[in-house]
């Protein structure tokens, strides 16, 4: 199941769903015992797997490249960066705020249906509003993340 709770945006007035994370990031041990669970190599050979997509995927990134992974979705770099009024203004490094990844999930369009399906978005999702007194596994409240771009969604 999924959650969101209600969000108020002042500057429209409005009240609006959003979705929120609970407890704490699943990492790489977890998606690499969960990958071998369906496969036939160790977690092991999948976290090993994993660790070094990271680089390699970066260094192909440092190259110009985007990166698209079947069924995922691709990656490529982005710029956070000030704006200058003037062209003799412009300094890449001086206007340079930070480098980072941006991923956007494999979309597919079935032509049964015209409608546009993300590879990573359950068809089955249930959507609850969450609770603050629901506890988590270990029977403390759960503190939720809205999951925002402004937000660490690793920790």
């Amino acid at each position: 199941m999924a959650f969101y709770k209600k969000a108020y945006n002042p500057k429209t007035n409005v009240y609006y769903p959003r979705a929120i994370t609970i407890g704490s990031p699943v990492n790489t041990d977890q998606i690499a015992e969960a990958l071998a669970d369906r496969s036939t190599v160790t977690k092991t050979d999948v976290k090993a797997v994993l660790t070094e997509m990271a680089d390699v995927m970066s260094q192909y990134m440092a190259q110009g490249k985007s990166v698209k992974l079947e069924g995922l979705g691709s990656f490529r770099l982005g710029l956070n960066t000030k704006g200058v009024a003037n062209e003799e203004d412009f300094d890449f490094q001086t206007q340079l705020q930070h480098v980072k990844v941006n991923f956007t999930p494999e979309t597919t369009y079935p032509a049964s249906t015209g409608a546009a399906t993300r590879s990573m978005v359950s068809n089955n999702i249930e959507w609850i509003e969450f609770d603050k007194t629901q506890p988590d596994d270990t029977g403390e409240a759960e503190t939720p993340s809205g999951g925002g771009e402004e937000e660490n969604p690793y920790g």
